[in-house]
């Protein structure tokens, strides 16, 4: 008798842009099932209703590890934005190793491997701990989001033409979100192709100043950037609420980008066809396709 049981994928981060863009780009593979983990039945019945399996899986509640788990044997770890990733990371691989899943990608950060960046480096560490759990395994390293230029914090980034952020005039990667998913979901479809890899994604670094440019070009209306110090950021996130262990971090990079004292921050790659036998995303297409959001 023909095995017929399909690899089941679980999906966590689901319902964040990568996760949810993954998703997307798996959903027409009739050779695997999809599992979107999710923290409440009502986060669900967005994914039910699109005929999509979910499980309940709550990072900080290890009961509900082993249940999620069941069966599972590829998964996609994407952890939030607080010092907590670090603790909940390890949880997650040491409970995958005894649920016995196969192979794990994981969606890290921006940085070479002898980053000193904090956030950067914690996310190096989850990967090494990864590989010595024993797992078929595929690191991403995407370099900063496109996506942030158009919302960052869950704020609108740019506001009638003008770009703030908190970098001076440093020069930048850039990745689409896009192109992050769609090599997630090769990764995770055909593990026998990106089993042991590391890889970093950036494809385009600019300045904010020429990105104004670009978007003035494209759009036909005045951008214009405009520096913040990185202390505004700090204030806004203390202001907030946030997770400051992890903001501190992210508030340190920010003056670093801005001192121009990271190395590599304009590191691009050319592995991005050999993966997806596609061209990636440039500035002027994602300004391109974006460019709704970005009239004013």
């Amino acid at each position: 008798m023909v095995n017929t049981t399909l690899p089941k994928i679980l999906i966590t981060g689901a319902t964040g842009q990568v996760g949810t863009k993954t998703i997307d780009f798996l959903l027409s593979n009739k050779d695997i099932e999809i599992i979107a983990a999710v923290r409440s039945l009502e986060k669900a019945a967005y994914f039910t209703a699109k005929g999509i399996a979910t499980v309940i899986l709550d990072f900080d509640d290890e009961s509900t590890h082993l249940p999620a788990f069941a069966g599972i044997d590829r998964i996609l770890i994407i952890t939030g934005y607080t010092v907590d990733m670090l603790r909940q990371s390890k949880a997650l691989i040491d409970n995958a190793k005894k649920a016995a899943i196969q192979h794990v990608v994981h969606l890290g950060a921006c940085g070479r491997d002898d980053t000193t960046v904090a956030h950067w480096a914690w996310h190096q560490f989850i990967e090494r701990y990864i590989e010595w759990s024993g797992f078929s395994y595929t690191h991403l390293r995407p370099e900063s989001f496109m996506q942030n230029v158009l919302s960052y914090g869950g704020k609108k980034a740019i506001e009638n033409g003008v770009i703030n952020a908190y970098v001076a005039d440093a020069r930048m990667s850039w990745v689409d979100i896009d192109d992050v998913a769609q090599v997630a979901a090769l990764a995770l479809a055909h593990p026998e192709l990106h089993a042991g890899q590391t890889y970093r994604l950036g494809y385009d670094a600019i300045t904010f100043d020429e990105m104004a440019a670009l978007m003035t070009s494209i759009i036909g209306k005045p951008f214009h950037y405009e520096p913040l110090s990185p202390e505004v950021f700090l204030q806004s996130m203390i202001d907030s609420g946030a997770e400051m262990a992890y903001m501190s971090c992210v508030y340190d990079h920010w003056k670093r980008y801005a001192a121009g004292t990271i190395p590599g921050a304009d590191d691009t790659f050319d592995n991005f066809y050999e993966i997806t036998g596609k061209q990636p995303t440039k500035w002027a297409d994602f300004i391109e396709k974006h460019k709704t959001e970005l009239e004013y």
